[in-house]
């Protein structure tokens, strides 16, 4: 390493810089930007940055996952319980191309993640080489920015644009492919941390005049009724939510990616929205007069049939990106701006209300859910068990504290309507990709972000072996997670499907599955399996007591389906409990 002495024009004053390779710059860049744990998995065209790592062990945490996706999954779940950005790494080629599904999820649930990808030299770009992939190409469509760098004077501004895009505003993934020549190019190292963009512009200025019409529309409402997303947690505006929520009396619902921003025992909190969301909020959608979305995009598992969605309501959108106003839900007034700041300014000029009348529409409603709905779900009187009854027992045994990291199905829609929550940040879940195989990697993640919480991973026994290698990962890096297997020997959703819109053909869904617990235990994690009901309090008691990882497979019902259900196509108002 050569030090280079150099003079600034402007501050007439010496300035000292590093000559260093473009794979040290690389590690160095993290280290700036805070970095200190990132996921990956070595190759050929990376391993110029894998050797600098090496000799940053005491500063960088490198957790070698079992595939790259998994690296990808853990950056997510790192990422979406800290705040912070997710990084993930592989080689060229195939190590790259097995980012991409972590990549798109991250993308369409807002996670801030940075990629880097090492990629051939560049005089052998456009010729085929081994390994060679355009990634860039690829990528482009699920990310939020992408750069390919074949110079190494060029990592440093490249590195702090991709954190400080991928953090600002509505956060995303970024992806940056290195060519190995330029890993090993030296040049005179120095870095500086991004704070602007020209032209990008990530939180818009909120407008005084559509406040003020929100807060009118609010004030005279006879039945408003609030609807808030992800964007809450991602915009830190949980108390403003609250104090909103509490000062202006409203009835509150909530997407699955925006669950725990507010406790669920909060008298407010009226449940979850969507398609197998509660029954009160998505049945007086369609009768509230005021509409109000904070940080949510109107997904289309939320909305159903957009031309009978909440057409008798003046419809309120406080939203970051103006890409998503008016894209599907045409609004009365948008509110542009982080959600902290729109709250903060909002709370002023809300008037108190209580609407008695109108709250006591949702708790009836409730009760009829409860009476057709929940109760058998989480006291059953059948002899099998069910998926509720397993989420009711880990929320009685982690009083509601634990992070619940959920994949996808049907355990998900169930870990989403019953988990219990106390704190926010706790629901991890793939929202708008729905990736099976998500909920393990995942749970590493969020484990190593916060290790002091107790992190308990929900999957089917489909999902589950979508990434069960990462047990893999569990074993070496020796991460305490609780590990929850719900198996009903079936692809759960789908056979729902099946059985309610395909008359029972159960086609290609019934699964024949490996000895789980002897899976486990080869890889050292202790487990149990339950299948009678007198052993589930045991089983969990026994899990969530454990100071190491632990797997609990439950054998529930295999076709009990999750409902209530808003049919593909059928408007909110056509919700089925049974």
């Amino acid at each position: 390493m050569e030090i280079v002495t150099t003079v600034s024009k402007k501050e007439n004053a010496p300035k000292t810089t590093e000559r260093i390779s473009g794979s040290e710059a690389i590690v160095r860049c993290l280290l700036a930007e805070g970095v200190d744990v990132l996921y990956g998995y070595p190759g050929g065209a990376i391993m110029p940055v894998y050797d600098e790592l090496y000799k940053y062990q005491d500063k960088i945490h490198h957790v070698l996952t079992r595939h790259e996706q998994g690296a990808t999954h853990a950056a997510q779940g790192y990422a979406r319980i800290s705040g912070k950005v997710g990084v993930a790494m592989a080689t060229s080629g195939p190590g790259a191309t097995n980012l991409i599904t972590g990549i798109a999820d991250a993308q369409i649930d807002s996670t801030p993640m940075v990629c880097i990808t090492g990629q051939v030299s560049s005089h052998l770009l456009g010729s085929d080489a081994f390994q060679e992939t355009d990634i860039v190409g690829i990528s482009t469509p699920v990310t939020k920015w992408n750069h390919q760098v074949t110079k190494a004077s060029e990592i440093p501004e490249v590195i702090a644009k991709a954190f400080y895009i991928a953090k600002s505003g509505r956060p995303g993934p970024v992806l940056i492919d290195i060519t190995k020549d330029a890993q090993f190019e030296e040049f005179d190292f120095e870095y500086k941390k991004c704070t602007a963009i020209r032209s990008y512009n990530p939180v818009p200025d909120v407008n005084v005049t559509a406040l003020q019409k929100a807060a009118d529309l609010i004030n005279t409402a006879k039945k408003p009724m609030i609807v808030w997303g992800q964007g809450v947690i991602l915009g830190t505006a949980e108390a403003e939510l609250k104090a909103v929520i509490e000062k202006a009396g409203i009835p509150s619902a909530w997407t699955i990616l925006g669950a725990s921003a507010i406790p669920t025992a909060h008298p407010l909190n009226i449940g979850m929205v969507g398609m197998h969301g509660n029954y009160a909020p998505n049945k007086l959608t369609n009768e509230c007069d005021v509409l109000i979305a904070i940080g949510m995009r109107f997904d289309d598992r939320v909305t159903g049939n957009l031309k009978t969605y909440a057409k008798q309501a003046k419809i309120i959108h406080f939203e970051i990106d103006p890409s998503e106003v008016d894209k599907n839900v045409k609004t009365d007034v948008a509110v542009l701006g982080n959600a902290k700041e729109s709250l903060q300014q909002l709370l002023p000029l809300l008037q108190e209300k209580k609407y008695p009348e109108w709250h006591q529409q949702f708790k009836d409603l409730y009760a009829v859910e409860f009476e057709k709905v929940i109760k058998n779900d989480i006291h059953p009187t059948k002899e099998g068990l069910t998926m509720g009854e397993v989420l009711n027992e880990i929320n009685i045994q982690s009083k509601g504290d634990a992070a619940i990291i959920s994949d996808v199905g049907q355990h998900q829609m169930i870990a989403c309507r019953y988990a219990n929550f106390t704190t926010t940040r706790s629901n991890i879940t793939s929202g708008g990709l729905g990736t099976m195989g998500f909920a393990l990697p995942a749970a590493i993640g969020a484990k190593m972000a916060a290790p002091d919480r107790e992190v308990v991973m929900i999957a089917g026994d489909g999902g589950y072996q979508m990434t069960i290698q990462e047990l893999g990962t569990i074993f070496q890096q020796k991460i305490p997670v609780k590990i929850v297997v719900l198996n009903n020997e079936f692809l759960g959703m789908v056979r729902q499907w099946q059985q309610l819109f395909f008359d029972k053909r159960y086609a290609s869904t019934e699964m024949v599955n490996p000895d789980f617990v002897a899976i486990a235990k080869g890889y050292s994690i202790e487990a149990k399996k339950v299948t009678k009901r007198d052993e589930l309090k045991e089983a969990v008691s026994e899990m969530m007591a454990s100071k190491e990882a632990y797997f609990l497979e439950v054998c529930v019902e295999k076709e009990d389906n999750v409902f209530p259900m808003i049919p593909t196509g059928a408007s909110v108002s056509d919700i089925r409990l049974c």
